[in-house]
C-alpha cells in the first residue's frame, strides 16, 4: 500500500517533502521516514529528492551575485543551511547515516563551485575574531568556531584558505585587533586536530615571533634609553617563512622614523649573526600628534604609509598626487586607498582634497584639512579596505598557491616511487592524488608535468620497454 502511493506523497504539489523540508516540518517528515522505511528503497526516494533539493538551493546560494557581495553574509548562510538540515537528520530521520553522508557530499559539491570560497570562510573567521564578538562569552566563540570547522571540511582547497588565513591573522596580531588570543589558539589547535602538525607549524611560528619581539623591544630600549622621549618606535621581527610577507615593499619614511630604523638595524644586527632586515612598511601603524586650523589637538592613530603622507605637510600647505607619490615611493594601489581614507571619509577627512570627489585622481590636489573636528581627542583613521581581493589580487594569490602546490606534488611523487620502486602512470596518478586530498586537490596534468620535471632531473625514468610504467 506504502509503495503504490510513495511518488506520489514525496512529490505532492503544496505539502510534498520539499515543501516540508522548506518548512521545517520535522513532525511530518519523522513520520515519512518511519512509513517508507517499511518498503525496499522507500528511503533511498527520500534521500535522492532531498539531496537534488538541497544541490539546488546550495547552488543558488553560492553563485547568487547579490549574496556574493558580502562574504560574511555568504559563510554565515551556509552555516544556516547546515544547521538547518543537521536538525532535520537528527530530529526527524533518527540520525541515519546514509542521510548525513548525502547532506556532506552536498555540501561538498556546491561549496567548492564558488573558487571564492576558502577566502570567504577566512573573511568570516577574521571578522568574528577581529570585533565580531565582543559581548561574547568564550563559549559561543566556541560554538562559533566549530560550525566553521563543518563548513572547512568540505573545502577541496584547504591550502588556499590557509594562504588567506595567514594573511588575515597577520594583520589580527600585529594590528592588535584580536579578540582573545585564546580564541586564536583555540581555532589554531582545531585545525592542528584535524589536518596534522604540518597545516598549522607556520600559524603557531606567527604566535612565538610576537613573544619573542617583545623581549627584543626590552632590549633595544634598555640600550637606547634616550629614545624614550620624543620619537618611539615599537618593531615586530617577524620569521620570513612563517608570515605572509611582500618582498621588498618599501616607502622613504620620515627623517625622523629612519634614522630610529637604522638604530635599531644595527642593534638587531649586533646581537645576531647571520640575519638579513628588510622592512614591512605595508604592515605598520603609527601615532601621531596633529594641530588643526584654531589649535585643535588630537592624537591619529594612522598606517605607516599614512604617516609618511602625513608628515610631508609639515612643510607644504598643499601637495599634489604625483608630488606625493614621487616623494613617498608608496605603491600606487596602496597610496590611493591610503590618501581615499584620509580624504574622503566622513569624520576622518584630516586632508581635503581637490577637486572633491569619492575616488583619487592622479590630477588631484590635497591639504591640510583646517576644520577637522572630532569629540574624541583620539582619532583612528582606518584605511579603506577591499574587503574582499580584487581581481588582479586573486590572480596573483592564486599563481602563490600554484606555485607552493609544485614541491608538494614532487615531494608525494618521490615518496611514492621510493616505497613501490616501479609504478604504471595511471596508478601514480591515483596515488599522489589521493595523499594531497587532505590539502588540495591536485590536477593530473600538473602531476603530469611534475613527473615530466623529476625525470629531467633524474629522480625518475622512464622503462625502456613500456614507456607508461
Amino acid at each position: 500500500m506504502i509503495a503504490d502511493h510513495m511518488m506520489r506523497l514525496v512529490h505532492m504539489e503544496n505539502s510534498g517533502l520539499v515543501n516540508m523540508l522548506l518548512n521545517d516540518k520535522h513532525g511530518d517528515l519523522g513520520r515519512m521516514y518511519n512509513l517508507f522505511r517499511r518498503v525496499p528503497n522507500g528511503l533511498a526516494m527520500i534521500q535522492d529528492v532531498m539531496t537534488s533539493h538541497l544541490r539546488e538551493t546550495g547552488k543558488q546560494l553560492v553563485t547568487d551575485a547579490e549574496r556574493l557581495k558580502d562574504p560574511v553574509e555568504y559563510v554565515q548562510r551556509l552555516l544556516d543551511e547546515k544547521e538547518k538540515y543537521d536538525g532535520i537528520i537528527s530530529l526527524a530521520f533518527s540520525n541515519d547515516k546514509t542521510f548525513q553522508n548525502a547532506l556532506n557530499s552536498s555540501f561538498e559539491y556546491f561549496i567548492n563551485l564558488n573558487s571564492r570560497s576558502p577566502e570567504f570562510i577566512s573573511l568570516f573567521v577574521d571578522d568574528k575574531l577581529r570585533k565580531g564578538l565582543k559581548g561574547v562569552s568564550e563559549e559561543d566563540v566556541e560554538i562559533i568556531l566549530d560550525k566553521v570547522m563543518m563548513i572547512f571540511r568540505y573545502l577541496q582547497e584547504k591550502d588556499v584558505f590557509e594562504k588567506y588565513y595567514k594573511q588575515h591573522l597577520a594583520k589580527r596580531l600585529l594590528s592588535g585587533k584580536t579578540v582573545s588570543d585564546d580564541a586564536e589558539r583555540s581555532l589554531i589547535v582545531k585545525l592542528k586536530t584535524a589536518y596534522g602538525y604540518q597545516y598549522t607549524s607556520k600559524l603557531e611560528g606567527m604566535f612565538t615571533d610576537m613573544k619573542t619581539s617583545q623581549d627584543t623591544m626590552q632590549g633595544f630600549c634598555s640600550s637606547y634609553p634616550e629614545l624614550t622621549d620624543g620619537t618611539t618606535l615599537v618593531v615586530q621581527v617577524l620569521t620570513m617563512g612563517s608570515w605572509p610577507t611582500q618582498p621588498s615593499i618599501t616607502c622613504h619614511l620620515p627623517f625622523e622614523m629612519s634614522a630610529l630604523c637604522e638604530k635599531f638595524q644595527s642593534y638587531y644586527l649586533g646581537t645576531h649573526t647571520g640575519r638579513r632586515l628588510s622592512w614591512q612598511t605595508n604592515m605598520g601603524t603609527a601615532d601621531i600628534k596633529a594641530i588643526f586650523g584654531k589649535g585643535q589637538k588630537h592624537g591619529l592613530n594612522v598606517s605607516t604609509y599614512q604617516m609618511c603622507v602625513l608628515m610631508l605637510f609639515n612643510n607644504a600647505d598643499g601637495l599634489s598626487y604625483k608630488e606625493i607619490e614621487q616623494v613617498t615611493a608608496i605603491p600606487a594601489s596602496d597610496l590611493k586607498r591610503c590618501l581615499q581614507s584620509m580624504a574622503c571619509v566622513k569624520g576622518k577627512n584630516v586632508l581635503r582634497k581637490e577637486p572633491m570627489s569619492k575616488d583619487i585622481g592622479e590630477e588631484d590636489s590635497f591639504f591640510v584639512n583646517e576644520k577637522f573636528a572630532s569629540k574624541f581627542y583620539k582619532v583612528k583613521v582606518g584605511t579603506v579596505v577591499a574587503q574582499k581581493e580584487s581581481e588582479p589580487e586573486k590572480q596573483e594569490t592564486r599563481q602563490r598557491v600554484e606555485g607552493d602546490r609544485k614541491p608538494q606534488i614532487e615531494a608525494a611523487i618521490v615518496r611514492i616511487m621510493k616505497s613501490r620502486k616501479v609504478i604504471d602512470h595511471n596508478n601514480i596518478i591515483a596515488e599522489v592524488t589521493k595523499q594531497l586530498q587532505s590539502r588540495f586537490l591536485a590536477n593530473p596534468m600538473e602531476i603530469k608535468k611534475r613527473i615530466e620535471s623529476l625525470i629531467e632531473q633524474e629522480f625518475l625514468e622512464r622503462d625502456n620497454s613500456d614507456r607508461k610504467i
